[in-house]
């Protein structure tokens, strides 16, 4: 089937889906955009803990599916893709706050490292290694990576959460002026941000920039970025883990 023809073909379940709540066109639309929810479900995996299940996470994927699915105007111009990843990434997002995904020993853990980092810095003058952090802490390295790439997940989720007005749903996310309102001034200083982010990541090695260049910028999956690289998914986000804790070691050095 030419890629017209299947257009055609979604026009028409969308025109019984809106017109009639057709079920049959409503598992027929689910199925097209199933990806979508395999691709949020993936890239927001790849920083929790292996205790949440990846059913758990596309069970609230396919809510946010679905209800994207019953808000969206087919007839307006707006790409449904773009509209559903919103729906989808915050279902997930709520789904995960309510269960409270962190568990209490990775928490600790997390306090543990940060208070060994902090000191090893004052000892050492300078940013300490993960390999530095991980035995002033008796763990392993790979450990202190996970711990600290689990924890950074949950501070930007957490940016997610009501602002805590009381007076409207809005998220801190949602609260964040447009880019295209921002002074001249504040445009100046986005761009020295990244700027600032750019020469740090040249600390990187070659294939931690490239990871995270493929992962943020080029929204591509641990997996498909493993095939690029030739790479398992495992070691993927293990250099997906290193380099953030590198990141954030010299970000928080200058604060």
């Amino acid at each position: 089937m030419s890629k017209q023809a299947e257009a055609h073909k979604a026009d028409l379940y969308w025109d019984r889906w809106t017109a009639f709540e057709d079920k049959e066109a409503c598992d027929h639309l689910i199925q097209r955009y199933m990806h979508l929810v395999d691709f949020h479900v993936q890239r927001i995996a790849a920083g929790l803990p292996k205790n949440v299940r990846h059913d758990d996470l596309k069970s609230h994927g396919l809510m946010g599916l679905y209800d994207a699915l019953a808000k969206f105007d087919h007839k307006r111009e707006l790409k449904f893709d773009t509209y559903a990843s919103f729906r989808i990434r915050g279902a997930i997002i709520d789904g995960l706050r309510q269960e409270d995904w962190m568990p209490r020993s990775l928490r600790e853990k997390a306090k543990r490292i940060e208070a060994a980092q902090n000191a090893l810095e004052q000892q050492l003058g300078r940013i300490p290694e993960a390999g530095e952090v991980a035995d002033e802490c008796s763990l392993s390295e790979k450990e202190v990576l996970n711990v600290m790439h689990e924890s950074l997940t949950s501070h930007l989720l957490s940016i997610d959460e009501k602002t805590g007005d009381g007076q409207s749903d809005e998220t801190f996310v949602t609260s964040i002026v447009d880019e295209q309102m921002k002074s001249p001034e504040e445009h100046i200083l986005t761009q020295d941000k990244y700027e600032e982010l750019a020469i740090k990541m040249k600390d990187l090695t070659k294939n931690e920039q490239l990871v995270l260049s493929l992962f943020y910028f080029d929204e591509l999956t641990l997996t498909e970025i493993g095939s690029i690289l030739s790479l398992s998914t495992s070691r993927i986000s293990q250099i997906h883990s290193k380099a953030l804790f590198k990141l954030q070691r010299a970000f928080k050095s200058e604060v």
